[in-house]
């Protein structure tokens, strides 16, 4: 396990919204670059790039044409290499996104399959065996698209046919699903190593895998596929034991014990964290939320096993947002609510991912067409709001060139207007990440033990623990002051408020009591 995950604070970068460097209205790696000091200063450790290859992005680069070669309208494989020396420059680790399950269908490996004559490509590819077999045990196929004659199975658009890895079950009677140690998946998990190590070789710090439980089919439980991520893994520590591997599998029981440092926990399938922020069903109300009825058994109650299941072995990740996820932590939010959320992100035992704009609130901007494939999830995919400049800072380019529209509206959240407002979301960003770094029982390992928990009321209450250190975070994220006496044993020595509200913690007669204004919270050491 690499050690510096254990701190890490990842910042999810959607690169063609963070920064346009050349005036083209797309933001580029370039223009990452201009902006390393700025995450350097937010306190985060390290960047996810979503996909920055070859694509003909209809699924916004998740539809790869050319693993090894950067988009041009991000810059070219030297930008990369140096995105990745000057984030080292400043202290900062990058980790791409690889889509290990697909391509595009322009990539020239499905070119290649897709001929009538058998060649070197044929099995790197799910086919049919005639273009007259319309189902692939119950997944969808692409029939009549090719000279050859088969159906191809996509693993999510049309346009993107999933990459053949076998099958953990063949069908007899379907003889063209392969094991998964046919000697087609067998040099289709060559390349994938192959790709890894030319990042890795050239300075990435490790990568995100998109869709990393789907790559073996007709796979319950996710056995194969996980055995495949082992093998991944135990080269990876042999060859580059500092890279890390992150899941887009959202289930870590299987994920962590497979093969991942980490897996994600995702607002769209795990319905307790979802219900922290986002509703789940319409007439739910999410734990933070100003009317004080959100409750937080529900994330308890998924979360606990989660981190039981793979403590010591690896840690679930948490985001505040992404690309696929809306609405943004920001929408219907002020700075005092969003001060809470990162308050629970940035201290649970957890590595946080920080969705870029999250950190100065940054809203969804609804009822745009879609772009490359985004559909709703256009919404959450905005340029980065910097300051008060034409375009919001993101770019030079006219208006009607941006990739996509800047947020109109007047109060629109900015760097700049929150650099310069000690009540910011921004600045209470920083402060919590710079105490998440500071304390070892705020890290992704440290002990955790919930205090205070009772159904919908305030204020939720946990401990956090490493040897020599105990912490305790308490919030309140609803509009009404909230009082509680603490369980004996709760408060090991005087409290010293880390961040937060300074008087939250009394001495009372007997004991601790916490009291938090509305919408309030604070991270206090509290002995060992």
């Amino acid at each position: 396990m690499p050690a510096w995950l254990e701190s890490a604070v990842f910042y999810q970068i959607y690169p063609q919204s963070f920064r346009d460097a050349n005036g083209d209205g797309i933001g580029d790696l370039r223009g990452i670059i201009s902006r390393l000091p700025y995450l350097r200063d937010l306190g985060v450790t390290a960047l996810w790039l979503n996909p920055c290859f070859v694509s003909p992005f209809r699924d916004a680069g998740y539809d790869v044409a050319d693993f090894y070669r950067v988009a041009p309208r991000y810059g070219t494989n030297r930008d990369l290499r140096a995105l990745f020396a000057a984030a080292r420059a400043h202290g900062l680790r990058v980790i791409l996104d690889l889509v290990a399950g697909h391509t595009s269908n322009e990539h020239p490996w499905f070119r290649e399959s897709c001929r009538a004559e058998r060649d070197a490509r044929s099995d790197w590819y799910v086919w049919t065996d005639s273009v007259w077999t319309r189902s692939g045990l119950d997944q969808p196929v692409v029939a009549g698209y090719a000279a050859r004659n088969g159906n191809y199975v996509p693993n999510f658009f049309w346009f993107q046919p999933a990459l053949n890895y076998g099958y953990a079950r063949p069908d007899p009677r379907r003889p063209w699903q392969q094991p998964a140690g046919a000697p087609g998946p067998r040099a289709v998990r060559a390349e994938l190593r192959a790709i890894m190590r030319h990042w890795l070789d050239l300075g990435a710090a490790g990568f995100r895998v998109d869709m990393a439980g789907s790559l073996v089919k007709n796979d319950p439980g996710g056995r194969a596929t996980a055995a495949l991520w082992r093998g991944v893994r135990a080269w990876l520590d042999r060859a580059y034991p500092e890279a890390v591997l992150v899941s887009e599998w959202s289930d870590p029981a299987v994920a962590v014990p497979g093969g991942f440092h980490a897996d994600f926990l995702l607002p769209f399938n795990k319905p307790g964290f979802t219900s922290l922020f986002r509703r789940t069903r319409p007439a739910d109300t999410p734990y933070l939320d100003r009317s004080g009825r959100g409750r937080i058994r529900p994330f308890l109650e998924e979360f606990l096993p989660l981190l039981a299941a793979t403590r010591g072995r690896g840690f679930l990740a948490l985001p505040s947002g992404n690309h696929d996820a809306g609405p943004r932590l920001g929408t219907g939010r002020d700075a005092r609510d969003l001060a809470v959320a990162f308050a629970l992100l940035l201290t649970l035992p957890a590595v946080p991912f920080i969705y870029y704009g999250d950190e100065i609130g940054m809203r969804s901007v609804e009822g745009l067409p879609s772009k490359e494939g985004g559909y709703a999830r256009t919404a959450v995919r905005t340029p980065m709001q910097w300051d008060a400049s034409p375009n919001a800072g993101f770019s030079a380019a006219p208006a009607g060139r941006l990739y996509l529209p800047i947020d109109p509206a007047p109060d629109r959240p900015t760097v700049a207007a929150q650099e310069a407002d000690p009540a910011s979301v921004l600045q209470a960003v920083r402060r919590l990440i710079a105490v998440r770094r500071a304390h070892p029982a705020l890290g992704a390992g440290g002990g955790f033990a919930p205090v205070l928990a009772t159904g919908g009321r305030a204020p939720f209450v946990y401990r956090r623990t490493a040897p020599g250190e105990a912490i305790l975070v308490a919030l309140n994220p609803g509009g009404k002051p909230c009082t509680a006496r603490l369980p004996r044993g709760a408060v090991a020595g005087p409290p010293r408020i880390l961040a937060g509200e300074p008087g939250a913690l009394r001495r009372e007669r007997g004991g601790w009591r916490v009291r938090l204004p509305a919408i309030a919270y604070a991270v206090a050491a509290t002995g060992r």
